[in-house]
């Protein structure tokens, strides 16, 4: 079983997160959890998440998601999301949250949103 890699970038003000593998129950989910509140504790309340090479979200790693935006807009941040796959995006979907986050397919763009 793949776990998951996240690596932050910076972009200005705006923190960049690269995800791969799986946001899954245990270390996925766990991971993600511990990726935003360390930015939030960082003082980074603008946080674009790429799920680019994310190939699979289970249920515990969507409520990471909603935990992580709900941590960052109550530090009156926003965390937004870039590249889903088709997976991800349907599942987005199908729970009814691709109305809850903001979801970019172009970083630029993603970027341009938080001025």
């Amino acid at each position: 079983m793949a776990t998951l890699f996240a690596t932050c970038r910076e972009v200005g003000p705006i923190a960049i997160v690269d995800l791969s593998g799986r946001i899954s129950l245990g270390e996925g989910s766990a991971l993600l959890r511990k990726t935003v509140r360390e930015l939030l504790d960082s003082g980074h309340t603008r946080i674009l998440l790429n799920l680019g090479d994310v190939n699979y979200i289970d249920s515990s790693g969507i409520g990471e998601l909603v935990s992580g935006f709900t941590a960052v807009r109550n530090r009156s941040g926003e965390l937004k999301l870039l590249n889903l796959t088709k997976k991800v995006n349907d599942l987005l979907q199908l729970t009814k949250l691709f109305t809850v986050f903001d979801v970019y397919s172009d970083e630029e763009a993603a970027i341009r949103s938080f001025r």
